[in-house]
């Protein structure tokens, strides 16, 4: 039960809600995702410097931390997952810097994509102020990526920390997708190309675009003949010890390596199964691929654009109405949600974007297209619960409605992977529960996007600490996983097109330990809930889930250390 009350301390979220504050004014990809007014006409600065002020804001707040909760005696429980949360994520962040590892992300999610492409879409575009605001902040693109330049080559020089050799090709290849956008003028300028923009910026934005998607390509030319060479010679993976560190800044603990990558190898085994079952189900006699490649052909499929994204809200609309006033309490903000169509260059799977602090900006799923205008839905229900309602959106969206009690930290920017995905994932299996899986075909799709996650954390933990592969596997058996390999093993398992296949595997090298956030976060949100269902049954009660999920989705993000006890003490 949490103790918290209108007289209660609020000294640790107010450090949280000053760091805040500090972070947008460095970083302006993070005013615009907060939708507040620092960092207008600015980018981020992605060079040493920049991360530097980074770290020493991070620092200043944990000695204002220690402060605040040296002076605060006894906290709440909002206050106590605050700082707990506070602290594990500076500290988290620090480690990375200690070990230079900004020095080496070159990665095709979470990056550039983010920073210098993906914030343009989150700014406002309604009138003569907001353009002139883009139009600057494209302007910015090539000192932007000139600082992302300089801290790659602040690692070459050192001849440490450079990047797997098959990121740097999968992240070459998606700024070469940038530059040939819209026509060959460039996703900078298509970005505006349609838009009512005023004519006294028209000439401005124009020129500012020329020169992003101009930067843009010499950054590519760059990675490729440059930097690639150097690359070449080093291992993709980055070992234990790395890892370890990548591992705690995305899950928010220190999972023991070789436990979880035997467990996911048990995952492994046990979606396939599943899978062969449902495979059954779809087409009598036939395998998994064959099913898969069945439904491709001759299930159902939306022809166009503008028809995919219309089923996709169609399916959120539908689970809102389905599930609010049932299994769900959603406050009118947090009903609204938009479907939208992923820019070019975005990485192979879906994303959300959250709601800005006051709602003005929905929340938004993304689907990346790839070049595809014909969509096959067998694999595309499951993804839009996962990232839309009741996953994602859902969550994220009552964290910005729960503004008035938890931080605003809590409520925007502190955010730990295996929470928010972990939630995602549960949030799939509980339509599954629920039934909303309703052929054969939707089920199989939700057991291909479960048998990916399996299959993440297996090869990020097996490619990254060169471990070996069981000898009952049907790709490599007794080798030591190679990004060759495990772009095989995946591609034997997945519907997906090969292209998805190649983003993927660059993600685990980019962005390594991110990937098992996925599954450890699912495991330990139906973990907290099995336990809190226990308690509740040996006193002679039933779990009301309406009200367990209201409780759990107050909390705020929480790493893996402390998820699991605290669903289950709900």
């Amino acid at each position: 039960m949490d103790n918290d009350t209108p007289t209660a301390s609020r000294a640790v979220r107010e450090v949280a809600d000053a760091y805040v504050d500090g972070l947008a004014r460095l970083a302006p990809d993070t005013a615009a995702f907060l939708g507040v007014p620092e960092g207008r006409g600015a980018l981020p600065d992605l060079s040493p410097e920049g991360r530097a002020a980074l770290d020493e804001l991070s620092r200043a707040t944990l000695r204002a931390l220690d402060r605040a909760e040296a002076a605060a005696g006894e906290p709440s429980d909002v206050e106590r997952r605050c700082g707990r949360l506070l602290r594990e994520r500076l500290e988290a962040d620090l480690a990375l810097s200690t070990d230079d590892e900004h020095l080496r992300e070159v990665v095709n999610v979470y990056g550039l994509k983010d920073r210098v492409q993906g914030i343009f879409q989150m700014l406002p575009t309604a009138g003569e102020d907001d353009w002139a605001d883009v139009a600057d902040r494209m302007g910015r693109v090539p000192e932007a990526l000139a600082g992302h330049r300089e801290s790659l080559t602040r690692a070459l020089e050192q001849e440490r920390f450079v990047a797997a050799p098959a990121q740097v090709r999968v992240v070459a290849d998606q700024l070469d997708a940038w530059v040939g956008d819209s026509g060959g003028r460039g996703w900078y300028a298509g970005f505006s190309a349609d838009a009512e923009v005023p004519p006294s910026l028209r000439t401005a934005l124009d020129g500012a675009a020329r020169q992003a998607v101009a930067a843009t390509a010499e950054l590519r030319d760059w990675l490729r003949h440059d930097y690639l060479p150097k690359a070449e010679v080093q291992p993709d993976g980055v070992g234990a010890d790395r890892y370890r560190t990548w591992a705690r800044f995305w899950t928010g603990a220190e999972p023991d390596l070789r436990e979880t990558y035997a467990w996911g190898w048990g995952e492994y085994r046990r979606i396939r199964d599943e899978m062969r079952t449902e495979a059954e189900r779809v087409l009598p006699g036939a395998g998994v691929r064959e099913a898969m490649r069945h439904l491709d052909e001759h299930g159902e499929a939306e022809e166009g654009v503008e028809a995919i994204r219309l089923r996709l809200q169609g399916w959120m609309d539908q689970a809102l109405a389905d599930l609010d006033g049932t299994h769900f309490d959603l406050a009118p903000p947090v009903r609204v949600v938009e479907a939208a169509i992923a820019p070019a260059g975005s990485g192979s799977a879906a994303y959300y974007t959250a709601p800005s602090e006051d709602f003005s900006r929905p929340g938004r799923t993304w689907l990346p297209t790839q070049g595809r205008t014909r969509f096959p839905l067998w694999s595309l229900r499951s993804v839009w619960y996962h990232e839309g309602l009741p996953g994602h959106h859902l969550q994220l969206a009552q964290w910005r409605y729960l503004a008035d009690r938890l931080s605003r930290y809590q409520t925007t920017i502190g955010g730990i992977d295996a929470c928010t995905e972990g939630w995602a994932m549960y949030a799939e299996r509980l339509m599954d529960e629920l039934g909303h899986l309703p052929t054969p075909g939707d089920r199989l799709g939700f057991l291909d996007w479960q048998m990916l996650r399996a299959i993440r954390v297996v090869i990020d933990i097996g490619m990254h600490l060169e471990l070996g592969i069981p000898e009952d596997a049907p790709v490599g058996a007794g080798l030591t996983w190679t990004p060759a390999l495990a772009k095989e093993f995946l591609a034997l398992h997945s519907g997906q097109t090969p292209g998805f296949v190649d983003s993927e595997i660059g993600r685990y090298l980019g962005l390594p330990g991110q990937a098992i956030s996925y599954k450890l976060g699912e495991r330990a949100w139906l973990d907290g809930r099995g336990a809190a269902e226990a308690a509740h049954a040996a006193r002679g009660e039933r779990l009301d889930l309406k009200s367990w999920h209201t409780a759990a989705l107050s909390l705020g993000p929480l790493g893996l250390k402390d998820l699991q006890d605290e669903l289950a003490g709900l």
